[in-house]
């Protein structure tokens, strides 16, 4: 079993859609290791504010599965084929890492570049994963974290549970 993470976001009905997404993806995976909600500006366009997490996982599938995989997700969440990069979304599901692979091909690259360039990726992959080792910069995702230039950061945690029963469901 390779152990991956994935990037959540939605600014739509965010918690409706944050719910619903942790719901699917503990249906396709099983047990997930979850991160605090943060609230955060849009990056790239004028909007809503996202709620973003991120989600640890374990799959025997390959990387190009669990990325179709996300991509359903997306589409049957109400996210539309022909949206753009930086414009609103009811959900954004984004594999991060799968293992210490490193995937460079048409539609799928891993580790993701967001990593690296959003706090509201890297803050909340450094919480659940803090001493993991990014597998091109060699450097851990709290090492990161920290060196992350956070002036002029406008995000912050929010008091969210996924579910009225998280705690139960394995989703707190």
């Amino acid at each position: 079993m390779t152990q991956g993470f994935i990037s959540i976001g939605s600014n739509i009905d965010r918690e409706h859609h944050i719910r619903q997404a942790l719901k699917a993806l503990q249906a396709l995976f099983g047990e997930l290791s979850i991160s605090s909600i943060y609230e955060s500006d849009p990056v790239g366009f004028i909007g809503d504010a996202f709620y973003n997490l991120v989600v640890g996982f374990h799959s025997c599938d390959d990387a190009k599965i669990v990325a179709a995989q996300l991509r359903q997700l997306e589409f049957a969440h109400g996210r539309r084929q022909d949206s753009q990069k930086f414009s609103a979304r009811t959900l954004d599901l984004d594999l991060l890492l799968f293992g210490d692979a490193v995937i460079n091909e048409e539609g799928l690259k891993i580790p993701r570049a967001d990593i690296e360039r959003y706090a509201f990726v890297l803050e909340p992959l450094a919480e659940i994963a803090p001493l993991l080792v990014h597998p091109v910069l060699q450097k851990s995702y709290a090492q990161m974290w920290q060196a992350m230039p956070k002036n002029g950061l406008r995000q912050a945690r929010v008091d969210f549970l996924p579910t009225p029963s998280a705690a139960k469901d394995g989703l707190a």
